[in-house]
């Protein structure tokens, strides 16, 4: 089975007015006088990881309920580690390689639970929310590349606080990686819609249940990439882009996914960070579902779908705009099909390797339960109706700053909330290719 891993951005919030606080030197700084080494910059895919602070005890009077099972002895794991983005109002933490969902849901609420904890220190909470509903002042972080980002790039740089969510899925080599990027590049636009997580942008509802993912594409390599075909295509694919001089090195390559710089994976960089953990386990779980589908198609003598990137692109801008409220376009026919449809043909699609992995029921439950509760966005966006104050208008203030109140408790629930998980019947679909498509 192979290992698996993520990267989750948070935003780091005020407890009160529910605004981002540029605190992430603060938060990290500290660890460091807590005995732990400061991690630099996080550059684009790096792990950068240390130990912890360590002396923090279960009286802190800052652990409120939903934190109450935060165990300390966390803080000492070599593995959980906080590190700098691009903005000082977020923060990423790194899990480990994992085997299993268990595992790595026990690893992202570690990493949320260091997060929480070091921001409390400073009077803030950390939310796991892809924009920030409220608007500020944004800081970039004191790094040099950074700054050079800032000048040249201008309104994206300063304007770019988004919070993402990374899955790092082990090969066996590059050229196993490639096949992977070719085989699953029509797909990734159903994870966009299934963790869909940013419906507000500073003030503003936005029309979009992702607008993480228009802010992000903003960049100039961002977006999904052709076939390459080859480990050599690739390479030379991401050396002409450095050539043009318009990215600053291979770390700005932000294609959907990639072959990770720093260690062997594949990194699938389309979803927004989630809310809820399990939900973000359940994402991670299908990508590296995927990742082995990709594979043996590939030793079966399936080829990738030669799907036109411009076809592609206008799935993910679904999936941006509509989520799960409407119709996403299926990954065989590129036609619009109910979001659910869609989603349970992913399942369907991915069945004949969860099975084998023990997980095909666990992903049953998860995408049930995400399709009978809403994602992030629809969530975010009843808590806004609910607590504004101007009778059935545009969120207000007041509706915006409890939809943060509520992700700071969503992101640290500890526990399932088996109230939340009505059984949904699986729906099947039969796929077409999309070059078989009528007309």
């Amino acid at each position: 089975m192979r290992t698996f891993g993520v990267e989750e951005e948070l935003l780091i919030v005020d407890p009160v007015t529910g605004e981002p606080l540029a605190l992430a030197d603060a938060l990290l700084s500290g660890m460091a006088q807590n005995g732990a080494p400061q991690n630099g910059a996080h550059q684009d895919g790096a792990h950068q990881r240390g130990p912890a602070q360590d002396g923090v005890t279960q009286d802190d009077p800052t652990l409120d309920a939903p934190e109450a099972s935060f165990n300390p002895e966390d803080m000492d794991d070599p593995d959980t580690a906080l590190s700098h983005e691009l903005k000082l109002e977020q923060i990423e933490t790194q899990t480990r390689p994992c085997r299993s969902y268990a595992e790595l849901l026990h690893q992202i609420r570690k990493g949320r639970g260091l997060a929480s904890h070091a921001a409390r220190r400073h009077g803030a909470r950390i939310a796991a929310l892809a924009t920030s509903p409220l608007d500020a002042a944004l800081h970039t972080t004191p790094d040099p590349r950074y700054a050079v980002m800032l000048e040249r790039f201008g309104i994206t740089a300063h304007e770019q606080l988004t919070c993402g969510f990374h899955v790092h899925t082990s090969i066996e080599s590059p050229e196993e990686g490639v096949v992977v990027l070719d085989h699953i590049r029509d797909k990734l636009a159903v994870l966009t819609a299934i963790s869909a997580n940013s419906p507000f942008w500073r003030g503003l509802a936005t029309g979009f249940e992702s607008y993480r993912t228009q802010a992000w594409n903003r960049w100039p390599s961002s977006g999904p990439s052709a076939v390459f075909g080859s480990l050599a295509s690739y390479r030379r694919v991401v050396q002409r882009l450095i050539e043009t001089g318009v990215l600053l090195d291979e770390g700005m390559v932000y294609f959907d996914a990639r072959l990770s710089r720093h260690v062997p994976t594949v990194e699938v960089r389309v979803a927004d960070v989630c809310l809820r953990a399990e939900d973000a386990a359940l994402i991670a779980v299908l990508v590296r579902a995927l990742v082995e589908t990709s594979v043996r198609e590939y030793h079966a003598g399936i080829e990738a779908a030669a799907v036109p990137t411009v076809l592609l692109r206008m799935a993910s801008w679904q999936a941006s705009n509509f989520g799960l409220r409407g119709e996403l376009l299926d990954f065989g026919t590129l036609r619009p099909e109910p979001a659910a449809d869609v989603v349970w043909s992913l399942v369907e699609y991915l069945e004949p390797v969860l099975a084998e992995q023990g997980e095909f029921d666990l992903a049953k439950a998860g995408v049930a339960a995400i399709l009978s509760r809403g994602n992030g966005a629809i969530e975010q966006r009843g808590v806004a109706e609910r607590w504004s104050e101007n009778n059935g208008g545009a969120p207000d203030a007041a509706g915006l700053a409890a939809v943060v109140e509520h992700a700071v408790h969503i992101t640290m629930r500890s526990e399932r909330d088996e109230s939340d998980t009505k059984p949904q019947p699986v729906l099947t679909w039969v796929r077409q290719d999309w070059r078989e498509a009528p007309g």
